[in-house]
């Protein structure tokens, strides 16, 4: 039955009309200070009656409400009744409401509406969302159109509810936006990536979330933009089912999970040429019919690149790196220390890669690599000095290089046009003697080498019978059946060793060493093996053993860190010395050639690097000139108070050039924002502690204390050590003593950033010069250079790429 057409509702709204009338002037006199409110006829909506003096309205059960207009009604406040007025605040949905002849009006599903007013919420829908509308908008019914009245008002009297704790907003936009209040009536969306501010209300009017969306969706948000990986919202609309009332389509949003995503031809064009550098993959990719098809499909308007064109975006992006890192490099406040290392290729040209090295002006160590410089002729003389020059000049280095750190197998005639250039490019320390020094990742693989190749025959039959075992499961489950019986403890495996790579040699002697009573007795359960190493072959394993472990306990320190620390190596070198010093003299006429052997490349090493790796130690409080004097008694016996006195006084001849250096390198304070504001502030003040006025005063201070007071180097010196803890920071430590030890902090700076090792931790055991891939080999030489470098820099994360992009077309 139509509830709306009912005898019994349009009866009961005559009713109500006539009465209406009647109380009008009693409701206006009982409340003066209220508004009055005039109900419109409701004979087509549906019925109401009054139930402790407050108006319920009862919608028919096919009523379904679209759209709504407050209309003009005020709230009759501190009364149980309740009108809808200009601020309405929510909407409720209950399953069933009682009619006035005692039946209950079941929904079944259907939704009944009461509209309640309350001052803390929103108008809210079942699903928890805010329903807005338009001035403009009428509520309608699906087969009568808008609902208005005779009059032309559109008010309804509604029963007062409980407010409804305000619900989760379930729409998309609020992932992005967040709402905060401006005043007392206004409040304002702002968006999470950008924090630009728009409309959402003011007073009772709410600007709804459309334009929100296409700020997130459309890409106008610059934040989101750059954020690629921000996932964005798509609203979309079920298509309409066919059916009864009870299937009406409702509106839903797509989760984030299915993201609208901004295309951009040229950033899609950078991000391949990041893709190719991160992962040395080939430039030719781009135009492999395979990659071209995927990214067709993948996205059909991106116009596929060639080769030519992405050559020339990784250049670019070179550019772009190099000028963050060059403006990186000229605010350091210290010197610069480059290591070089020459590698071959397959088109007889060389590739010198020069790495730098130092420490910032927040204390903390940096390795980049600089250049990558193509050599024609590497054994050339003049290739090392070539590619230094390029260096010196390509990052305005001039009077800032501090060490030279190189592969030692460079002849005497590179060294030869080195020094000179070095000398006119830069100014001397300690007379070249940090200029110019060996690697110890290369001196110890190249000690290692001549290690092997000593046992070479015994090595190769160590390498024959473990092949045999490892290459065929049959052999392999023999072996270990055996070892089980034997209860041999050893838990090593056994491995094939790298031959390019030294320590996996001595760990597959020393796993076949352990497992030497296994190998002996193999040849008894199987006959098919024959060539058991001998008792004197097993005898020389171990004392290869021994000494290559001595040296690859010194090497492992390299690669456990990404910047060694000198003051590890000169503790590990001093203690392989001694060693060998002391094996020079054993009996076996075996070890006493290979210790001579190694400790006459040992010494050639430490001559050429003692007062840098000394140096370094004498600026660690927890040793100082200590452990040098310790160290040296050790290797050098009595002789060692003459080369004690050698690195003491080639520390302090080295402190006094620091001194002497230029004013602007010497004033600690400048480094520090907030000193130098409090010297301008000063300044403004009468100039009273500007240089021009205390200059004289320093010369002053050091004509009369220059004798009596000591200085930085020997109060350093003389105050006591620090307890060596395990993780102490020696950076961290200076940079808090810099205010006390203003000259020799930047000493210290430039001394502690000098690398060890011009190879990378995964190349330290390395037995042969490393070799360019051909791909790469036979592409121009600036092409390389820009690959190899912007890895480098991308992986050290100094800086974040542009969104422009910086092009070059071959």
């Amino acid at each position: 039955m139509d509830l709306r057409r009912s005898p019994f509702a349009q009866k009961k709204n005559a009713q109500f009309l006539r009465e209406k009338g009647e109380k009008k002037e009693e409701e206006e006199k009982s409340s003066p200070n209220r508004s009055s409110t005039k109900l419109s006829p409701i004979s087509e909506l549906g019925f109401v009656r009054f139930e402790a003096q407050s108006p319920i309205l009862f919608l028919p059960l096919s009523f379904r409400c679209k759209t709504f207009r407050p209309g003009h009604l005020d709230s009759h406040r501190g009364s149980s009744l309740t009108l809808l007025g200009s601020k309405p605040r929510g909407i409720i949905f209950p399953d069933e409401m009682a009619t006035p002849d005692g039946e209950n009006m079941e929904s079944s599903g259907k939704e009944i509406m009461v509209i309640h007013h309350d001052e803390d919420h929103d108008m809210t829908t079942p699903n928890g969302e805010n329903m807005v509308a338009r001035e403009d908008e009428l509520m309608e019914t699906p087969d009568t159109g808008k609902l208005g009245s005779p009059d032309g008002h559109n008010e309804l009297a509604l029963v007062e509810v409980q407010p409804n704790k305000r619900r989760k907003k379930k729409s998309i936009v609020w992932e992005h936006f967040t709402i905060e209040s401006v005043s007392a009536d206004c409040r304002r969306a702002y968006c999470k990536q950008c924090k630009q501010s728009f409309a959402y209300s003011t007073g009772s009017k709410v600007a709804g979330t459309s334009h929100l969306k296409r700020h997130i969706a459309k890409g106008t948000c610059s934040a989101l933009l750059r954020g690629q990986d921000k996932n964005q919202m798509v609203a979309t609309y079920t298509p309409p089912s066919r059916g009864t009332v009870s299937d009406t389509p409702k509106r839903r949003y797509k989760t984030s999970s299915s993201p609208y995503v901004v295309f951009d031809q040229d950033r899609c064009r950078q991000d391949i040429a990041r893709m190719v550098i991160m992962h040395d993959y080939p430039l030719h990719m781009v135009e492999h019919p395979g990659f071209v098809s995927f990214v067709k499909n993948l996205q059909p308007r991106f116009n596929m690149v060639s080769f030519n064109t992405v050559q020339g975006d990784c250049v670019g992006t070179y550019l772009m790196e190099k000028q963050n890192l060059s403006k990186f490099i000229e605010a350091i406040p210290g010197r610069i220390c480059l290591t070089l290392d020459m590698w071959s290729s397959s088109r007889s040209v060389g590739y010198v890669f020069i790495m730098g090295s130092f420490i910032d002006s927040e204390w903390k160590l940096h390795r980049r690599v600089l250049n990558v410089v193509m050599e024609p002729y590497p054994e050339s003389p003049n290739a090392l000095s070539h590619a230094v020059a390029v260096c010196l000049s390509d990052w305005r280095l001039e009077g800032k290089l501090f060490s030279l750190t190189f592969n030692q197998t460079q002849n005497e005639a590179a060294l030869d046009n080195l020094r000179p250039l070095i000398a006119i490019k830069n100014p001397l320390i300690l007379n070249g003697q940090f200029l110019v020094g060996s690697c110890i990742a290369w001196t110890l693989s190249d000690i290692a080498k001549d290690v092997l190749e000593s046992g070479e025959n015994t090595i190769r039959k160590i390498r024959d019978t473990v092949k045999y075992v490892t290459t065929s499961d049959s052999h392999e489950e023999k072996f270990l059946e055996l070892k089980q019986q034997l209860q041999v403890p050893s838990e090593r495996n056994l491995f094939l060793d790298d031959q390019t790579q030294w320590n996996t040699t001595y760990h597959m002697l020393v796993a076949a060493s352990e497992m030497k009573e296994v190998f002996s007795c193999l040849d008894t359960s199987d006959p098919d093996y024959r060539e058991a190493p001998s008792l004197e072959d097993w005898k020389l394993v171990e004392i290869l053993c021994t000494y290559l472990k001595l040296l690859f306990d010194a090497a492992n320190i390299l690669t456990t860190t990404t910047h060694p620390s000198a003051i590890t190596v000169f503790h590990e070198v001093w203690r392989i010395h001694s060693e060998l010093a002391r094996a020079i003299t054993n009996e076996d006429p075996f070890i006493s050639s290979l210790s001579k052997m190694m400790l006459e490349k040992f010494d050639k090493y430490w001559k050429d690097c003692s007062i840098v790796l000394a140096a370094a130690v004498v600026m660690d409080p927890r040793f100082k000139m200590k452990l040098v004097e310790f160290s040296f008694t050790k290797v050098y016996g009595e002789e060692a108070p003459a080369y004690i006195k050698v690195v003491d006084d080639g520390i302090h001849e080295l402190f006094d050039e620091y001194v002497a250096l230029p004013l602007p390198l010497t004033p600690t304070y400048a480094e520090d924002g907030s000193v130098d504001g409090n010297m301008k502030g000063e300044d403004s003040q009468g100039n009273l502690l500007s240089d021009n006025g205390f200059t004289d005063f320093d010369v002053y201070i050091m004509e009369t204390t220059s004798q009596q007071m000591k200085s930085e180097l020997d109060r350093y010196l003389e105050d006591s050590l620090l307890p060596r803890v395990q993780d102490f920071d020696l950076l961290g430590w200076w940079k808090l003593n810099k205010f006390k030890y203003p000259t020799l902090s930047k000493m210290a700076r430039d001394i502690l950033s000098i690398p060890v090792s011009t190879l990378p931790p995964d190349s330290v055991f390395i037995t042969r010069r490393k070799k360019m891939d051909q791909y790469r080999s036979s592409l121009r030489p600036e092409t390389v250079e820009a690959m190899i470098c912007s890895k480098d820099w991308m992986q050290c994360g100094l800086s974040e790429v542009s969104n422009a992009l910086v092009r070059m077309e071959y």
